[in-house]
Parts: structure tokens; sequence; C-alpha cells
């Protein structure tokens, strides 16, 4: 997450320093949502054969050449090198998404909501790190800036590497790999499955189309580098810290409820940015923007779990993911695309129809549960 982090805070800037267009200035992070879509199916069924640990080595070795690669490609100024750093940061992105559902699949059924929950609070320590290492390593290979962020990502990611060996998580026997379960198409037609989803992609496809936009917006208004990561700091606090707390919240209220203030949250964030473009309104916003994120996507993960069957883990997971990243990916790439060529207005304006489609879809859930009660 602080490996996250940390790129988050630099990408679009690199993209706008490397690419020769600069409606390419998001290329890279659309291709790192790219790669973590097309690689949560194979990393899924993986684990299914190997087990949980294997999986994640593998996405950490992933990490470690991404930041490697990054590191190198910034200092050759060489774009396209740029883009392969990051599409394997996609890839070591797309094994750490498993973590949540790692956590949740070892958890009681009482506890699975407050499991995911803690898992990603973790992100509240890299709201700090990530953004502070940002700052720390910007010139760190000066004069070239950017260079050093990657040596971090590098670091970080070898250090997770030797984390994961001391981990022990069952591997699944041989009757769970040979059952599968229902088919998809049955499984996908579950009304809860549906809104899972949708809350998931939506969620986080809005909560990046902002935020990716947000430092380019900020750089534009004259906002120094040292504030938008304050801003992307916070926002980070705002999608992880909550974490403490969403499943205890979703165990006393109930998921739908959860996903509905999820989606209210991110329509406050575009009101807020839609206000003015002081620093306040900037940090208001992203701060709004991770709290509806947390509990969209908390929300929505733990909706997804009540869809499936111990045999169905591993294709109903790579479904959501491929889903939710896909949806990622065209967002990462709009983003900047959306910025040069209309506004920062038309940016936060594209999230609102998408939020509200997921508000509604939350509230017919909800009246179709209850019908079912009575």
């Amino acid at each position: 997450m602080s490996c996250a982090a940390l790129a988050l805070s630099v990408t679009a800037l690199i993209g706008n320093s490397l690419a020769p267009d600069k409606y390419l200035i998001t290329l890279p992070l659309a291709l790192q949502f790219v790669a973590m879509m097309a690689s949560a199916a194979p990393a899924s069924l993986f684990m299914r054969r190997f087990g949980r640990r294997a999986g994640f080595s593998v996405g950490a070795g992933f990490g470690c050449l991404a930041g490697l690669l990054g590191a190198w490609a910034i200092l050759a100024g060489d774009f396209t090198l740029y883009c392969v750093s990051t599409i394997l940061f996609g890839a070591f992105s797309a094994h750490v998404q498993f973590y949540r559902f790692a956590a949740a699949d070892t958890a009681s059924q009482v506890f699975r909501s407050r499991a995911i929950s803690l898992v990603l609070a973790g992100g509240l320590l890299s709201a700090f790190l990530g953004p502070e290492l940002a700052k720390w390593s910007i010139d760190l290979l000066e004069p070239v800036l950017f260079a050093g962020c990657y040596l971090c990502i590098a670091g970080l990611a070898a250090l997770s590497l030797i984390i994961l060996q001391f981990i022990e998580i069952r591997r699944p026997s041989a009757a769970e790999r040979r059952n599968s379960g229902r088919p998809l198409r049955e499984i996908a037609r579950q009304p809860a499955f549906i809104v899972a989803v949708a809350c998931a992609m939506f969620g986080y496809g809005a909560m990046n189309l902002v935020m990716t936009a947000t430092p380019l917006a900020m750089i534009a208004c004259q906002h120094s580098f040292d504030t938008a990561a304050f801003v992307i700091q916070w926002h980070i606090v705002g999608m992880f810290g909550p974490s403490f707390f969403t499943g205890h919240l979703i165990k006393r209220f109930g998921t739908v409820p959860i996903l509905g203030v999820g989606a209210i949250l991110i329509l406050g964030c575009v009101a807020s940015n839609l206000s003015g473009v002081a620093v306040g309104q900037f940090w208001v916003a992203l701060v709004l923007l991770g709290l509806g994120w947390n509990f969209m996507f908390i929300g929505g993960t733990t909706l997804l779990t009540e869809c499936y069957r111990p045999e169905e883990r591993a294709k109903v997971q790579a479904l959501n993911e491929f889903m939710v990243f896909g949806t990622v990916a065209c967002t990462a790439l709009l983003s900047g695309a959306l910025f040069n060529a209309f506004d920062w207005q038309v940016v936060n304006l594209a999230v609102v129809l998408p939020v509200l489609l997921c508000f509604i879809s939350v509230l017919w859930l909800g009246r179709h549960k209850t019908s079912l009660a009575t």
C-alpha cells in the first residue's frame, strides 16, 4: 500500500515530464490498471493451485522489478520503458489486492467484514509513509527527479517479499481444486453480486478519475508539489483510516446502508471540488473521496463474499477484480484526457451519473432484501 501511495503521488507528474503528447500523461497509470485487470484471473487461479503465499511472493517479485525498471526508465528519459515498469507494477498490485480476500477466506462469518477492514487499515500507515518517501526521494538521484521514488518502491516490495515467507495460509485441498461449483453465469445473476460488483467498479472508478487528476489540477492552480502530496496524503488517510471501524459499522447497520453512505460521500467530494480551487477545497474533496471509496470498496467486497461458496471463490474473485480494475484502467486513461481536453470541472461532473446509479442500485437491493424477508 505504501508503494501504491508513493506511485499515486508521482505517476501523473512523471508522465507529464516524459510523455511525447500531453494526452498520454496518464497512460502509464492506465497501463498499470490494465495490467491489474489482466493479472487478476491468472493470480487468483495460481493461488488456488499453489497457495496464497506462493502467489503473494510472485507478486512481490513483480514489485521489485517494477521499481528497478522504473528508476532506470526515468534516468534514461524513456517513456516507453517507464510504461513497461507500470505494467509490472500493475501485476504486483493485482496480487496485493487478494490480501483482503485471503483475510476474508480465513475469517469466521461474523468476523469477515472486520477482517477485510483491518487488512485495508494497513493503508493508514501508507498514507504517511508513501507521500513522505515521495518527498524525500524525489531528488535522491538529482538532477533527474523521481527516479529515487522508484528505488523506494523496489525496496518496499523486497521487504514485503521477505515478510511473506513467514506467513502460513492453508493451501487448497485437492478436492477443493477439482470442484469449481456453480457456473459463473448463475452466480453473476444474483442481485447481491450485481450490486457488489457495481459499487466496487464505479466507486473505485470515480475515486480514481478524480484522484488521478488532482495533482495536475493543483499544479495548474499554482499550488506546490509538496501541497499536492499533502492533499494526496490526507486522501489516503480518508481511504484507509476508517477501516478500523468500517467492519464494525457493517456488522451493526448492514452492508447496504454503508454502500449508500459511500455513494453520498463521493458526491460530496464533487460538490467541494466544484465550489473552488483553494487548498482547503481540494483537501475536503479528497478526504470525502477517500471515505466514500472506503465504504463502497469494503462494503462491496463484504457483499461479494456472501455470493459464493468456498469452491467458487477463485473464479468469482477473479471476475470481480477483472471488472473492477478494467473500469479503473479506463478512468486512469480518461482522467488526463478529460483534464487536458476540457477542465477540472468536467472531470468531477463525469463521476456523478455512475455514482448515482450505484446509489439507486443499493436502494433497489435494500428493497429486494426487505421483500424477501417479508
